[in-house]
């Protein structure tokens, strides 16, 4: 503990951010460092408490609790009070394998099971994570590590997003020789074309795939496996494979007039969106236009708020983001106690920015789509909403959406965008290879496996648990990797 009273003597001190209606006029990170001084403060609040539920990482009814990667927490941030950053930064490369993904991306479960946070604020655990990584890269402390014995084995990594990289670091330095193939012409997954440049700037992304190269990954980009890379070449030059493609099909809305133009799912948005800032700046016109608009958004999610930043930095006219859910509470309700994840309502970056163009929160509450308005061209220009009561079924005892008559309303929308969540794995790839699914539409496994029914295939991240968190999906690598080594060599020291 670096500091006995560093919890009395500091209040919780965040970042600051640029003013919204300044940072919405680019696509760049937008949040202000602090001090080194400041930063230390942040890391004294610290109590290195005898149980650290900030890196416990367990489901608690339902929700994760602290870190899924048991970060060492406690032990860093006293490295960190202590100026001892080089030894903060080797402590928090042991347990993670990318901290300046989840520093920025991250939903921080550490911080919500932070014992500080029972009484006062919770310890700044991820702007701290960041100062630390970020420190590395800046003064040279992260340099190509080429394993110095190689095993001989190959595996092939299908995917490259935060599991598929975390497998593929993980393996390689284990000595093993790893190749990443990619469907997207860059690699990095949901990182990549998923997640705002606001929130994750690309260079971010490639500063650590080309790390990776250096130190002996092979990616190959536009390598879809199962349509234009044979699957049965993989099996047959490869020693492993792990699947790792993401739980990419989108959850789609059923209503009256779907087949309007003008609706899109909000994935395709935002990778199109991140494609043409990368290509060309936003002057290739290659990407889905929401300026001078009307935008719905349908979804309530952290997706459906990337979709309102995104919105507002096109220039749209309005937008509007539709939650089925009622509002949650501002503050934890008596039956969410801590450490659980606290159900509260956050107001996001985005609905921020909604807020400070157009003078009002975005969201509606208890509300879904009815019809798909079109005009007389078969082009969206508004939508029909309805809203809903949660009633209790009799025979499951579930609270299911009801919808209130006579509570339709009418929305002018020239652009709808669906970010109503996933459905499990593109089937095409897990049938290329011969893997079974589970009844969500997931690779099947055994309980507390990654190991598919076919020999030497293993599955991690999304494609294996459904959609969760980045975090999650660098422990799924992690995880899978581990299992691989394990099959691969008879025993793992991973």
């Amino acid at each position: 503990m670096g500091k006995t009273t560093g919890f009395l003597e500091f209040t919780r001190n965040e970042t600051s951010a640029r003013e919204p209606l300044e940072r919405i006029r680019d696509f760049n990170e937008f949040h202000i460092p602090l001090t080194e001084e400041q930063r230390r403060e942040q890391a004294a609040r610290c109590m290195d408490c005898g149980v650290p539920f900030c890196q416990n990482g367990k489901m608690l009814c339902g929700m994760i609790s602290g870190c899924p990667i048991n970060n060492l927490i406690p032990e860093w941030n006293d490295l960190l009070y202590h100026g001892q950053k080089e030894q903060a930064l080797g402590r928090l490369l042991m347990t993670n394998n990318f901290p300046e993904f989840t520093s920025r991306v991250c939903p921080a479960l550490c911080e919500k099971a932070c014992t500080c946070g029972f009484n006062d604020s919770p310890v700044t655990v991820r702007e701290n994570e960041k100062s630390i990584i970020e420190y590395g890269f800046e003064n040279g402390l992260i340099a190509p590590s080429i394993p110095k014995v190689r095993s001989g084995k190959k595996i092939a990594v299908i995917g490259s997003g935060p599991s598929g990289l975390a497998a593929a670091d993980t393996l390689n330095k284990r000595g093993h020789s790893v190749t990443v193939f990619e469907r997207s012409d860059r690699a990095g997954g949901l990182l990549m074309y998923g997640i705002p440049n606001m929130k994750l700037e690309k260079h971010i992304i490639e500063r650590r795939t080309d790390l990776m190269e250096a130190e002996g990954v092979e990616f190959i980009t536009n390598a879809n496996v199962g349509e234009n890379v044979s699957a049965d070449e993989i099996l047959k030059d490869f020693d492993a494979v792990v699947l790792a493609c993401g739980s990419s099909n989108p959850r789609d809305i059923k209503a009256e007039g779907r087949d309007a133009q003008g609706i899109y799912f909000a994935v395709d948005f935002l990778r199109a969106t991140t494609k043409s800032l990368l290509d060309s700046e936003m002057t290739d016109g290659k990407f889905i236009s929401a300026k001078d608009k009307n935008v719905v958004i349908i979804g309530g999610g952290d997706t459906g708020n990337d979709c309102v930043g995104t919105s507002v930095r096109h220039g749209c006219k309005s937008v509007t983001q539709l939650e089925m859910m009622p509002k949650l509470p501002d503050e934890r309700a008596e039956n969410n106690p801590w450490p659980e994840w606290p159900k509260v309502c956050k107001t996001d970056y985005g609905q921020e920015e909604a807020i400070a163009v157009f003078g009002h929160d975005p969201r509606i509450y208890t509300t879904t789509v009815k019809e798909f308005i079109k005009d007389e061209k078969g082009a969206l220009s508004a939508i029909k909403t309805i809203k809903l009561d949660f009633v209790t079924d009799e025979a499951s005892g579930r609270r299911i959406p009801k919808e209130i008559d006579g509570s339709e309303e009418i929305i002018p929308c020239e652009i709808c965008l669906i970010a109503a969540g996933f459905l499990g794995c593109q089937s095409y790839v897990a049938e290329a290879f011969g893997v079974e699914l589970d009844g969500r539409t997931n690779v099947k496994t055994a309980v507390n496996s990654h190991a598919t029914n076919v020999p030497k295939v293993f599955t991690a991240g999304d494609m294996h648990i459904g959609q969760s968190l980045v975090v999650r999906a660098i422990r799924e690598g992690r995880d899978a990797a581990a299992e691989v080594d394990k099959y691969l060599m008879g025993y793992t020291n991973i």
